[in-house]
């Protein structure tokens, strides 16, 4: 039978297009690493320093006001975990200071409480 691989491979398309439809990681308007957190961007700027600020905005990348958010950052530094909360500071922006400094492009996650109580996981 010619329609069942047909069939098949119509049932499958869905399946490979999901990922196409997420972001990939990108460079931010504050210079850090974006990327989807469920609704929203997550833009986290590390520098080097113990200091670390994260961006929030919507799908169309305009600001999301910060107020009311809050997050617990989870990143990589020299092959450790770093634990450290972020909090809102104005704006889109929640900072943060982690016990070591925290390179540029470093790797692991940021969990974001939105003020209705939701949650969303960015990672990096």
């Amino acid at each position: 039978m010619i329609f069942r691989p047909l069939a098949s491979a119509l049932i499958a398309l869905p399946l490979l297009a999901t990922p196409l439809l997420a972001h990939e990681p990108s460079t931010g308007p504050n210079g850090g690493v974006r990327v989807d957190a469920g609704h929203y961007h997550a833009e986290l700027v590390a520098d080097g320093t113990p200091a670390v600020s994260l961006y929030l905005s919507d799908g169309s990348d305009k600001p999301v006001p910060a107020d009311g958010f809050k997050a617990n950052a989870i990143l990589v530094v020299d092959g450790k975990a770093q634990r450290f909360s972020l909090t809102p500071v104005g704006g889109s922006r929640l900072a943060g200071t982690a016990p070591v400094a925290v390179p540029k492009g470093v790797k692991g996650a940021v969990q974001l409480t939105a003020p209705d109580g939701s949650t969303t996981q960015a990672k990096y």
